[in-house]
């Protein structure tokens, strides 16, 4: 049984248009082409698909056949849509924002799997705090970022804007000095932290350390307010406090200092995406596209 891509198409045209005419002129064909390929069509399927009246109707055959032409055509269109997002991205640049903490801890497995997936490509980094991460990706300074829990699609303000790629489930984390007491624990409750000073970044982490504080019932008194992570985490080795910090700074902590599964669990999502409030350039498409197609954990993170 030998069917074909364009009998489909004509089927689908002439059900859709309700007749032979309207469908040639949207296929951009004939309509003796339209006519002849549907005819084929029930040729090889042994039967009638369409009653010819005004306007067109399906038989029993056509109606079990028409939802499977349906799937086939939109399968090919899939595939040629894909197709077409790779040429399109066979180069240019795409300036990606992101904070500090994800530059140094997540960004350089992310740059090596771009470089092998997509060798002509250039993408140029540019590191800022979240809130000018989230600025520049608005006012197109930057065409992509990696951005902390960002909106749902369903409320861009493009609809040609797409959702992004969630690169990790970035958990909160106790981070201690090997020598203090509950460094050698599986788990530690917010509250048993309450005497130890807290050390704070405030670089976007502020508001999911609050929230941590408001879950456990705890009082939320930073005793420290650094910059840079560099700064805090010299601190910490100096036995001046702790800190709370996101599962993705684990590449960037040194070997005297522990990370501490903490509760309540808190985390945040890592969202490798184009602007909300314009069309996504190819190139972001690619990008996106080739990390959504990574395993779970492959992009570095959990």
């Amino acid at each position: 049984m030998a069917l074909n891509l364009p009998q489909l198409r004509a089927l689908v045209a002439v059900v859709d248009a309700g007749g032979f005419g309207s469908a040639a002129a949207d296929l951009g064909l004939s309509q003796s082409a339209v006519s002849h390929a549907v005819a084929s069509l029930e040729r090889t399927l042994a039967g009638p698909l369409l009653v010819r009246s005004t306007p067109v109707r399906t038989t029993a055959l056509g109606d079990a056949v028409l939802s499977h032409a349906r799937t086939a055509l939109a399968a090919t269109d899939a595939v040629v849509d894909a197709a077409a997002r790779h040429t399109a991205t066979a180069d240019g640049t795409v300036r990606l924002a992101a904070t500090p903490t994800v530059c140094q801890g997540l960004l350089p497995s992310l740059l090596r799997h771009w470089s092998e997936r997509l060798p002509a490509l250039r993408i140029r980094v540019f590191e800022g705090s979240g809130e000018e991460t989230e600025a520049w990706l608005a006012s197109a300074a930057a065409d992509a970022a990696i951005v902390v829990d960002p909106p749902p699609a369903a409320g861009r303000e493009d609809p040609r804007a797409g959702s992004g790629a969630l690169l990790a489930t970035d958990p909160f984390l106790a981070l201690l000095p090997q020598d203090h007491p509950l460094a050698g624990e599986e788990t530690v409750h917010v509250a048993d932290l309450a005497d130890d000073p807290l050390i704070l970044s405030p670089n976007g982490c502020e508001r999911h350390i609050r929230t941590l504080h408001q879950l456990a019932g705890e009082e939320y008194t930073p005793a420290h307010r650094v910059r840079d992570l560099g700064t805090l985490i010299s601190m910490v080795q100096a036995g001046l406090g702790v800190a709370i910090q996101p599962e993705v700074s684990r590449p960037l902590v040194p070997d005297d200092l522990v990370l501490v599964r903490i509760t309540p669990h808190h985390s945040r999502r890592l969202v490798l995406c184009g602007p909300q409030n314009r069309p996504w350039q190819p190139a972001v498409r690619a990008l996106v596209d080739s990390v959504a197609q990574l395993p779970t954990g492959a992009s570095g993170v959990v």
